[in-house]
């Protein structure tokens, strides 16, 4: 057990890697919410809490079960973004490979953490028949309006559009080992959640009404009058903003670089080619195109200074779904300089020298995303492959 303080209500509340569960007495979905898996980002501990606290008396009604789990609770504790390694970019195939053959070996705290929240996962997905939903519940260091940022799999897509907020796609491309990544490539529903700055009391507000939505969503728990006063309050937050984004520049801090960001930038904020954004190392950094910035780094901890992010046309994501439903990426492979790198046909190699014509763009409305290999190469992954679509069929919104 583990003390988490909130500067927001100026309050400190003692929790477990479980922080509570509720199991209706009717069978339905599973939805795990997980928080506080940066430790300076308690608003989502707080919010499941207060949230589980309010529900608990109403149990017996209820379709399906809630889990809210601690993400690093070490970190919590210490109010940290983590101890040694961030337990959000440690979920690569070198750790994950090892935890699921029980073979991991934790050295340091945050792999400890690594390996209690993967049992406690493991441990969910054994005993519940699902079908399951994985939330991750976070905060920024700026000032921001609330929003989903998802990998781009039409399982995700479809769920996350019934909010009344900014959707962001397609941060799987620039962040390496993050917790949902690897629940997608499990093939579940999968997501995170952005409900506002670190120590605002708005944030745990805006969590607690995201959390509220999730289970009427899902059919787990409704109450009409309550579902409409969250999704106001939603719906007002993120008002005149476009509902899908694409990422499509991040500013990575160097090692031992000293970054500054320029004050006053809040996310989704319009910039222009050339605007400056930062200083690094006593050297301007310009915006390289024009867009929105988004996740601008208020804090020490982290290497991502910035991204830049722009609308998705409506009708991009419209031909992608139909491209998707055909599997027309079958035919990848009889395009010049491409080619499967995987056996299971879900990764394709593709060389940039050959292949140059081919934009990222191309790849995203196939459903993959790209990671850079080399100068030369690309390999671009499906995130349609893993999905288990039939899991959620009979879902009312799938």
């Amino acid at each position: 057990m583990s003390e988490v303080y909130s500067k927001a209500l100026h309050k400190t509340i003692e929790v477990n890697r479980i922080i509570g569960k509720i199991s209706g007495k009717n069978s339905g979905p599973v939805v795990i919410f997980t928080g506080g898996i940066h430790g300076n980002e308690s608003a989502g501990v707080f919010a499941l809490q207060r949230v589980l606290d309010f529900l608990k008396p109403q149990e017996s009604i209820f379709n399906g079960s809630i889990y809210a789990l601690s993400g690093n609770l070490s970190a919590l504790k210490n109010g940290e973004r983590y101890n040694e390694k961030d337990l959000n970019r440690i979920w690569t195939p070198e750790y994950t490979n090892l935890l699921e053959q029980d073979n991991f070996k934790p050295s340091g705290e945050d792999e400890q953490e690594q390996l209690e929240l993967f049992k406690a996962v493991q441990h969910i997905l054994t005993v519940e028949l699902g079908p399951f939903y994985f939330i991750d519940l976070h905060t920024t260091s700026g000032k921001t309006i609330p929003f989903a940022i998802l990998n781009d799999s039409l399982l995700n897509r479809k769920f996350t559009m019934q909010y009344p907020i900014p959707l962001v796609l397609g941060i799987e491309e620039y962040l390496i080992g993050p917790f949902l990544s690897y629940i997608n490539e499990l093939g579940y529903v999968a997501f995170g959640y952005e409900s506002g700055q670190h120590d605002s009391k708005q944030a745990i507000d805006y969590h607690e009404s995201f959390i509220f939505l999730t289970l009427y969503f899902l059919d787990i728990w409704k109450n009409e009058a309550l579902f409409k006063k969250h999704f106001k309050r939603l719906a007002d937050a993120g008002k005149g903003f476009d509902k899908f984004y694409e990422i499509f520049y991040e500013h990575k801090i160097a090692n031992n670089s000293n970054f500054i960001m320029k004050s006053g930038f809040e996310n989704f904020q319009k910039i222009q080619k050339n605007q400056e954004l930062a200083i690094e190392n006593g050297i301007k950094v310009p915006a390289p195109r024009k867009g929105r910035i988004f996740m601008p780094l208020y804090q020490q901890m982290g290497d991502d200074g910035f991204f830049l992010i722009r609308q998705i046309p409506y009708y991009f994501l419209e031909i992608s779904k139909v491209l998707r439903n055909l599997k027309f990426d079958t035919m990848l492979p009889l395009l010049p300089g491409v080619r499967w790198q995987s056996q299971k046909k879900d990764t394709l190699l593709v060389n940039r020298k050959i292949a140059r014509f081919f934009a990222k763009q191309f790849f995203h409305l196939m459903g993959y995303r790209s990671k850079t290999l080399n100068k030369n190469h690309l390999i671009v992954k499906n995130r349609e492959a893993a999905s288990r679509n039939m899991d959620y069929k009979e879902a009312s919104w799938y």
